[in-house]
Order: structure tokens, then C-alpha cells, then sequence
């Protein structure tokens, strides 16, 4: 698990899934929708400037 890249921080749902991924190499997060029916989507989560909302982490990766 420490060298697994994408993190889930937060679920919300049980059929209509949202969560929150994080990269631990950029610190940058994703939105990732599962409908429950096999189909999914994933954006970047933006802020209100429009600029990716990034999580600082420790080098947690190892680079």
C-alpha cells in the first residue's frame, strides 16, 4: 500500500459513488463518479480560479 501511487481520501454513496482520489506523486485531486451500472467518469477537481485543487503530501512515493 505505501507504494500504490492513487489514494482514495473520501466516499460518499453506495450505488451513485463519489470519491476522491488523490495522486501521491502530484498531490493533484480527482473527482471519479461510478454510476453503480459499470460506467464511471474521473475530472481533476478545480478551484475557483480554475486551477487543480493539490493536496501537499509528504514525499510519500519515493521520488
Amino acid at each position: 500500500m505505501k507504494n500504490e501511487r492513487f489514494i482514495i481520501t473520501y466516499k460518499q454513496g453506495v450505488f451513485n459513488r463519489f470519491e476522491i482520489i488523490v495522486d501521491r506523486k502530484t498531490g493533484v485531486n480527482y473527482l471519479f463518479r461510478n454510476d453503480g451500472g459499470g460506467c464511471g467518469s474521473i475530472t481533476p477537481l478545480l478551484d475557483r480560479e480554475g486551477k487543480p485543487v493539490v493536496t501537499p503530501l509528504p514525499n510519500a512515493y519515493g521520488d
